[in-house]
């Protein structure tokens, strides 16, 4: 394999680890000009209305970018680049026929090639690399192009699994949100309508058996102070945990401490898988867990919860098990309820796997495996 073509594997092999959709741009646009030995490299991916939703830069300094202000609109070179699927090479970029000069900021480029994204059938982006350097006035050269090409194929295939993921991840926070909206009107609007209905009886007994009216106010006290329960236990699921700062066991060590606060429940808590990994997969590890300690701690009636996290080489092991009612994980309620369905799904989408024990009267056990040594760690905090 040529050098170029090994520097293109190297490169596809790092951006299929990137899901997000800018972060997959950037690695692309720098990879573009290494590979080609560009001065100057951009991506565009057009917005469909004569403009460009992102357009990321490689070789530009900040003053510069800065100094040309918004996002370009798709005219001259930028434009032909969408129009057709035939890559574009030229020693002068200043002779081509559409060639519209720049802004007064914009560096001066001489040397131009211009490959387009292609995805199916549809122009999803382009590269544009200017200024071949040490090429003087050859510019850039049919192996250059070649090997843009092939960066090309793969990332349209990039840029789409990236838009999938992200929109799999927007779907997945909305699943979420309606969850905790029904849990909250289930739940709460129950409370409340109980509390309502027995201040009720106590105003009517207030005057003929006061003594019962006390009774019925110790139990509004009660009431109130359950809904007020629900309602912070709500609050405290739907705010974003840490990750990013703190890392998996860090963020279930600070969880855990707040749902103690939280909840009667004692909560035993068991870490043993410090070592970094990378930001998405401790995402989906830290909502199996938080949804797994919610199913207990509210519905379970639980004397005792336990969570252990342990990492031996590649094998990383989450477990979550309560004393509580239990359920049948096979039975049709079992199906329909949107958090274990979210849980296997996460577990899935990990390449992990997930296995609910549990029996009626005897407690149940959330126990997620998953092969984390083909995942790359993030940097250590």
């Amino acid at each position: 394999m040529s050098p170029a073509f090994r520097a293109v594997s190297d490169a596809v092999l790092a951006i299929a680890a990137e899901q997000n959709v800018e972060q997959v741009l950037d690695k692309l646009v720098e990879a573009a000009r290494e590979i080609a030995g560009a001065r100057y490299a951009a991506i565009g991916i057009p917005d469909g209305e004569g403009g460009f939703t992102q357009f990321l830069t490689s070789g530009m300094t900040p003053k510069q970018w800065e100094a040309i202000g918004e996002l370009p609109r798709q005219h001259g070179l930028l434009a032909a680049m969408l129009e057709g699927r035939e890559p574009y090479r030229s020693a002068n970029i200043q002779e081509h026929e559409r060639f519209e000069g720049w802004p007064e900021a914009h560096p001066k480029m001489r040397s131009f090639l211009g490959v387009p994204i292609v995805a199916g059938e549809a122009i999803v982006g382009a590269f544009y690399l200017t200024d071949k350097k040490g090429a003087r006035d050859a510019g850039f050269t049919h192996v250059d192009q070649s090997v843009i090409e092939t960066l090309a194929a793969h990332a349209a295939v990039a840029i789409e699994n990236a838009r999938l993921h992200e929109r799999s991840r927007e779907l997945t926070v909305a699943e979420e949100r309606n969850r905790l909206a029904r849990e909250l009107h289930d739940s709460v609007t129950q409370s409340l309508f109980s509390l309502a209905l027995t201040a009720d009886a106590a105003a009517l007994l207030v005057d003929v058996e006061p003594a019962r009216a006390k009774e019925q106010m110790e139990v509004v006290r009660t009431l109130a102070r359950e809904a007020m329960d629900e309602m912070r236990s709500l609050v405290f699921e739907l705010r974003p945990a840490d990750l990013g700062q703190d890392g998996l066991a860090s963020t279930l060590r600070k969880h855990v401490a707040s749902l103690r606060r939280l909840y009667p429940t004692p909560i035993e808590l068991d870490l043993d898988g410090e070592a970094p990994l990378p930001a998405p997969l401790e995402r989906e590890i830290f909502r199996i867990a938080q949804e797994a300690m919610a199913n207990a701690l509210k519905h379970a009636h639980a004397t005792r919860l336990r969570v252990r996290l342990r990492r031996e080489g590649d094998r990383l092991e989450l477990v979550v098990a309560d004393d509580g009612a239990g359920f049948d994980p096979q039975g049709p309620r079992a199906a329909r309820r949107l958090g274990l369905v979210s849980m296997r799904e996460r577990a899935e989408a990990l390449g992990g796997e997930l296995r609910i024990g549990s029996k009626r009267g005897e407690g149940t056990s959330v126990v997620l495996e998953v092969d984390v040594g083909g995942h790359d760690p993030r940097p250590a905090r």
